[in-house]
């Protein structure tokens, strides 16, 4: 298998094209033949005229790629390595979400055949490959796993934004359904990663893995943000704190904040759902998740009350909320925490204009039903700096008092002003 995929003689297919998928998929074309598929055209139309959907990639990342972008069954038949890269939301319930993931799994089942290979690197979370998805690829394609094909797991480890730490930087977890398929899929993916690969001794210890890498993030930030809490209600600032207790060498680094997006914010349920399967309640993964989930009406309520202390009547006030992607410079408005703050504050009669120079105005009205606006106004009773764009880390005290009235808060959800404001109401986690 490594072997003709190496000589052009197979291919390899990546199934979903998101912010995962598309970049996997460019890498891997610089050495094989790949097949690039999604079900979504107008996505596909953007790239092959080489433009990222995602704007993560720049137009240089699809040059001297030998690639096909499709959505077409017939063609994704032509692969015999399948990647599935697909989403793995949970639904207004916490509850995960698996049919993005079981459809991608259907989809490859009509196209497998014997000697293929599928690899999973959706976030599951321990024995869905094997328990939820093995069964649908038996079933459609008529093929028995380890006899007729080789499945895998190797986690996604892409972290948006980050110029730093990519696919092709950063040791990837590889797991197969035995010793011969472990090994092909490692040397396949050493192809593309130089640090090169750790073997996981089976495919539940590599979805387990990629699973509590995102929980222990998540975990950490909301002790951070309980701590915020505590040390808002003391009158001292977090961030002073977290200065000082850095200095020493084994201090962990986390930081208070909103947890969004499609990774931290979501998988910890994965692994709730899992464990009380298992008929246990994991209460420090709940506990975190609902410290998280609860900043941005935290954010809204302490920005009112500080309102109403400088002697605003909140039904008048309009407020300015700076950035709505659930992370810094990134134009990923999924599962944004941001939109808690915004509907909060609504909640308390206040009139919210929303502006963020990275999140596509369309996008985010279809997602949560109100615009962006392209010019701030020059009377609001408060701005919120919610997200840490590097647009918005230069600005200076001077230009949120050119937006606000003579009397105002600023909100700083992040800490990036800490020290530079002395005319406006400060406050921050």
């Amino acid at each position: 298998m490594y072997k003709e995929l190496l000589d052009k003689k197979l291919k390899l297919a990546l199934v979903g094209l998101g912010y995962v998928g598309l970049p996997i998929a460019l890498a891997f074309a610089k050495r094989v033949s790949v097949i690039g598929f999604d079900i979504n055209e107008e996505r596909l139309v953007k790239m092959r005229q080489g433009i990222d959907p995602c704007n993560e990639l720049k137009k240089d990342a699809f040059e001297v790629s030998d690639i096909v972008f499709t959505s077409s069954i017939d063609t994704l038949r032509e692969a015999s390595f399948f990647i599935i890269a697909v989403p793995t939301p949970i639904d207004r319930f916490n509850q995960p979400d698996l049919n993005p993931l079981l459809s991608a799994t259907r989809t490859v089942g009509m196209a497998l055949k014997k000697g293929d290979y599928v690899v999973f690197e959706s976030t599951v979370y321990p024995g869905c490959t094997e328990d939820d998805c093995l069964p649908i690829l038996e079933e459609i394609s008529g093929l028995k796993a380890g006899v007729d094909f080789k499945i895998g797991y190797s986690p996604e480890r892409i972290n948006p934004g980050d110029k730093v730490h990519t696919l092709s930087t950063t040791v990837k977890i590889v797991s197969g359904c035995d010793s011969v398929a472990l090994d092909t899929i490692a040397q396949v993916y050493e192809l593309v990663v130089k640090p090169g690969v750790h073997r996981a001794p089976n495919i539940k210890v590599a979805e387990a893995a990629k699973i509590i890498e995102n929980t222990q993030r998540d975990v950490n930030i909301a002790l951070m943000n309980e701590l915020s809490i505590i040390f808002s209600r003391i009158g001292i600032n977090t961030y002073d704190v977290l200065e000082a207790a850095g200095t020493k060498w084994n201090f962990l680094k986390f930081y208070p904040g909103l947890v969004g997006g499609h990774c931290i914010g979501v998988d910890p349920y994965y692994l709730v759902h899992k464990a009380k399967e298992l008929k246990y309640h994991p209460q420090m993964i709940n506990a975190g998740r609902f410290v998280n989930d609860s900043m941005g009406g935290y954010i809204a309520k302490k920005i009112v009350k500080r309102m109403i202390a400088i002697g605003k009547n909140i039904l008048e006030t309009r407020v300015l909320v700076m950035g709505v992607t659930f992370k810094e410079n990134v134009s990923d408005i999924r599962n944004s925490k941001v939109v808690d703050i915004i509907n909060e504050l609504k909640d308390f009669g206040v009139s919210v204009d929303v502006m963020d120079p990275c999140a596509d105005i369309d996008e985010v009205y279809r997602e949560y039903g109100f615009r962006l606006i392209e010019k701030p106004g020059n009377d609001y009773d408060a701005v919120i700096v919610a997200v840490a764009h590097d647009e918005y880390k230069v600005l200076e005290e001077e230009y949120f008092l050119n937006l606000t009235r003579e009397s105002a808060v600023l909100g700083d959800v992040k800490g990036i002003y800490r020290g530079k404001i002395h005319k406006l109401k400060y406050w921050s986690l």
